[in-house]
């Protein structure tokens, strides 16, 4: 069958919007009708080369659909349903999935991070393959991707909604409940206040901190932080942002920090707002050549903790539904981290729109 896809050519190129063949699922996997996928900077990594991939590829990991055909063996998804898409491969069996670690899957080791498990290709354009991001390439109005890549959801949830779930909803969240486990009456601060600083300000809240802190360049990010939760806000280009973080907590620094932007100012910056036995987290990727200082010396003294988070260190399977529940039951607030939404031919717009600063998180919604 044929689908209209975005797919990357070269790197540091816009996105070309091309009809290419999609070839039906082989064993254990489904195809999937996209219904909403969301704009985010992970798909611009590979658009701009920091995360090399091999190309031609059709970017995407944060998604929403229909299964409209599964192949015969599979039974974890059926058509009709509603899901919602991991980025990480689910295979059961390894030592870490059986632990309930599912996001740090190695069971799927020798298969290509941007083909499907056999190796191989299900979009192509004439005799030439295209590539899926993370194995489900999200922006392309028909995907056959690993079945145990599909979270099923409930139905009277909205598709836009959806999408964010299985990436920054889940990431920022994740990060705050799943890995960092924080205590109620904690001190947070969440340094950057895009879709996945919002969500670990709402997750902190969830949470029962005390104080939550966020921290941004942008006065209007702040300013939406504020609407997610934060009790105070730090432009760090206005002010010095550790002098005032100690401040708002009595001298000490916070018990937690969430890095979501990840470059070497701002890990500083998590780890010097620490208060003694505090914790910085690593929640955004960084660039792969990316280094980050810290005083090893004060680690010691203090007993700070740095440790990093992979997609939240959620479980897809058990926690996505989780959130689709709290936002129905008003527990979550994913409207207002849709600042716009997008046909795929204005797809290119989206990524402008995101790296300007002007969104908390755009989507791609498909007809």
């Amino acid at each position: 069958m044929k689908t209209r896809a975005a797919v990357l050519f070269e790197v540091n190129k816009p996105l070309q919007v091309v009809e290419l063949d999609l070839a039906p699922p082989k064993a254990g996997e489904a195809r999937v009708k996209m219904r909403a996928a969301g704009v985010c900077q992970s798909d611009w990594h590979v658009m701009n080369g920091d995360w090399p991939t091999a190309l031609p590829v059709v970017p995407g990991h944060e998604a929403a659909g229909i299964v409209e055909e599964v192949a015969p063996d599979v039974t974890s998804v059926k058509p009709g349903d509603h899901v919602v898409f991991s980025f990480r491969p689910h295979c059961g069996r390894c030592r870490y999935c059986t632990a309930g670690r599912t996001v740090l899957c190695i069971g799927r080791l020798n298969s290509p991070p941007s083909a499907l498990f056999d190796g191989t290709l299900r979009l192509s354009q004439g005799a030439t393959g295209v590539n899926q991001m993370a194995r489900i390439g999200t922006f392309s109005e028909q995907v056959v991707v690993p079945a145990e890549m599909l979270v099923p959801i409930r139905k009277d949830m909205p598709w836009p909604q959806a999408a964010l779930v299985g990436c920054c909803v889940a990431t920022g969240v994740g990060a705050v409940t799943r890995h960092a486990k924080i205590e109620a009456g904690s001190t947070v601060l969440v340094i950057g206040c895009g879709g996945v600083g919002l969500n670990a300000i709402q997750g902190a809240m969830l949470s029962g901190a005390r104080k939550i802190i966020a921290c941004d360049l942008l006065d209007n990010k702040l300013a939406m932080a504020r609407t997610f939760g934060a009790t105070d806000t730090v432009n760090s280009t206005k002010e010095d942002a550790v002098k005032r973080i100690k401040e708002l907590t009595g001298g000490l620094g916070v018990d937690y920090a969430f890095d979501a932007v990840s470059i070497d100012k701002t890990q500083a910056l998590a780890f010097d707002s620490l208060a003694p036995a505090g914790h910085a987290v690593t929640v955004g990727v960084p660039a792969a050549t990316m280094r980050a200082a810290y005083s090893p010396l004060n680690m010691v003294f203090t007993e700070k903790t740095i440790s990093g988070t992979f997609y939240g260190s959620v479980r897809p399977n058990v926690d996505f539904p989780v959130l689709v529940d709290h936002y129905m039951n008003r527990r979550l607030n994913i409207d207002g981290l849709i600042s716009r939404t997008y046909k795929l031919d204005e797809i290119n717009e989206g990524f402008r729109a995101m790296m300007g600063g002007e969104v908390a998180r755009g989507v791609v919604v498909f007809d």
